[in-house]
C-alpha cells in the first residue's frame, strides 16, 4: 500500500474497495454528535471515480436522513472498509456530499442487477486515507465464500460413501463417530 496520509487512491485500493460489498460510513452535526451507518449492497457499488473521488448510489432505506441531514452542516464524513476474511481494513477521511440533481451521475452509481430504489448519489472526496493493523480482526465469512467450499465437502463425502459401498462396507455404520 501508498504511504499514510495521502488522499491518492492506489490500484491495490481501487481493488481493495471493488471488492466490498459493505462499509461504515460516520457523520457528524455541526455541533459535532456522530453517527455511524451500515451501507450494503452488491460487491463493488462503492465506486472509485477518480484518484480521490469516491461514489455510491444512496438506496432507500429506513427513512430517517440522519447522514443526509448531517452532510448538510457538515461535510466531513469518515469511511471504514473491513474485509473480515482477510482481516484487513482501511480508513478514509474526507468530505461528502449528496447530489440528488444528476440523474445520468445517480444511474452510472447504480448496480444493474440490483432492484434497490436508488435515492441520490453520494461523493465522497478523499482527504487521506490508512491501512489499519489486522490485529483482533476475526474471520468472518460469508455464504458465497462457504457454500461453494460445503458443496465441495459434501460431494468429497457422497465419493467416499459410495467408495464404502463398493468395498462391501456401510456408510451409516460411520454416523455415530464422535458422539
Amino acid at each position: 500500500m501508498e504511504p499514510r496520509g495521502t488522499p491518492r487512491l492506489t490500484q491495490d485500493l481501487a481493488q481493495f474497495i471493488a471488492e466490498r460489498d459493505h462499509f461504515y460510513f460516520a457523520s457528524a452535526s455541526a455541533t459535532g454528535a456522530p453517527y455511524l451507518q451500515h451501507r450494503g449492497g452488491p460487491r463493488g457499488f462503492l465506486k472509485v471515480l477518480s484518484e480521490s473521488e469516491l461514489g455510491y448510489a444512496d438506496f432507500g432505506g429506513n427513512q430517517q436522513y440522519v447522514t443526509l441531514g448531517n452532510l448538510e452542516e457538515n461535510p466531513a464524513a469518515f469511511i471504514f472498509l473491513i474485509d473480515y476474511v482477510n482481516r484487513r481494513r482501511i480508513k478514509l477521511w474526507g468530505e461528502a456530499r449528496a447530489v440528488e440533481t444528476d440523474p445520468a451521475l445517480t444511474r452510472s452509481l447504480a448496480h444493474p442487477s440490483y432492484r434497490a430504489r436508488v435515492e441520490r448519489a453520494i461523493l465522497f472526496k478523499v482527504a487521506r486515507w490508512d491501512e489499519n493493523c489486522s490485529a483482533h480482526i476475526t474471520p468472518r465469512y460469508s455464504p458465497d465464500v462457504l457454500e461453494p467450499a460445503f458443496d465441495r465437502l459434501q460431494n468429497r463425502i457422497k465419493a467416499l460413501e459410495a467408495q464404502v459401498r463398493e468395498l462391501g462396507g456401510d456408510p451409516g455404520e460411520f454416523d455415530h463417530v464422535g458422539e
